[in-house]
């Protein structure tokens, strides 16, 4: 069933655990993670980039996302670094019950202005807005932030920022990065940091960039032709940290992109006979599951649905 983010985000935080949201481009990805949520009875957020929108197409991505949720398991419909108004007025319009105001890289005045006119439009709607002030580094879709420019969440900023704006959920920046590398060695979030965000900040807090990038996957992936490199993800221990103080709603992307290459990589490797896309991508369908489940797991969010 379609619920809004405060719905579920709400209940999350004040019961100390994290709901997982996915990225989602097409079916695959999209059963993956409703085959974990419903397998794990979990609620889940489901969520689409600009640029996915600019993949697949809003409409084919919403009534995909519908018929997924037309079971019994809470499932939101997140709109993931919306940037442009004209694509969060029309993911309103479409049904989505959550969307994010990403006006982060907009000096303060800038960014509490538009998010509190995407607040009053999204509520006036019954849909669910989540903001944010500080900056990721990395890259991910249309979301590009040069290290340089990477600022970490000033908590004062935070408070004053959720007061002006009455946004439901704040992203906010303590360490995690987009995309598959974003540590150059072992490194924590600043969890004193974000602990004090928590104490000053009542909505529900939201970790971007969050993928464990785990080691299976990508040697899976580069068994079977991958370039990756030196990967590297947030750290489970930190994650849990991160929910213990206030982290209601933890994105996952990097994780899933991964387990999808190493699936289609196995698959092509494995099957040079085959020609049949369903044969060929039911492995990726299966280990995005996995990851999905384990997720589910971590977060604590198996058994809440």
């Amino acid at each position: 069933m379609l619920v809004t983010g405060k719905n579920v985000l709400v209940k999350a935080r004040r019961k100390k655990y994290a709901v997982p949201a996915f990225n989602i481009n097409n079916l695959e990805i999209l059963k993956a993670v409703i085959g974990a949520a419903e397998k794990m009875k979990s609620p889940v957020i489901v969520q689409t980039s600009e640029g996915a929108v600019e993949y697949a197409g809003m409409s084919y991505l919403t009534a995909m996302i519908r018929v997924a949720a037309s079971g019994k398991i809470p499932v939101v419909m997140h709109l993931d670094h919306g940037k442009d108004l004209k694509v969060i007025w029309r993911a309103i319009k479409e049904g989505y019950t959550s969307v994010m105001i990403d006006g982060s890289a907009l000096p303060y005045s800038k960014n509490v202005a538009v998010t509190r006119k995407v607040v009053k439009k999204a509520h006036a709607k019954g849909v669910s807005v989540e903001a944010e002030i500080g900056a990721l580094a990395g890259i991910e879709d249309f979301v590009s932030v040069e290290e340089k420019d990477a600022a970490l969440t000033n908590p004062e900023e935070a408070e004053r920022f959720v007061e002006e704006t009455n946004c439901d959920a704040l992203a906010v920046a303590i360490g995690t990065s987009h995309g598959a590398f974003k540590f150059k060695s072992k490194t924590h979030l600043d969890i004193k940091r974000l602990e004090d965000i928590s104490k000053r900040v009542s909505v529900p807090i939201v970790l971007h960039g969050a993928s464990g990038v785990r080691e299976d996957m990508t040697s899976l992936a580069e068994k079977h032709g991958a370039k990756l490199g030196k990967t590297r993800g947030v750290l489970d221990e930190d994650i849990k940290k991160a929910i213990r103080h206030g982290v209601a709603k933890v994105n996952i992307d990097t994780d899933l992109r991964i387990a999808f290459t190493a699936g289609v990589r196995e698959a092509l490797d494995e099957m040079p006979t085959i020609i049949d896309p369903r044969k060929l991508l039911a492995g990726s369908t299966l280990l995005m599951r996995e990851i999905a489940m384990q997720k589910m797991k971590l977060m604590g969010s198996a058994g809440r649905a």
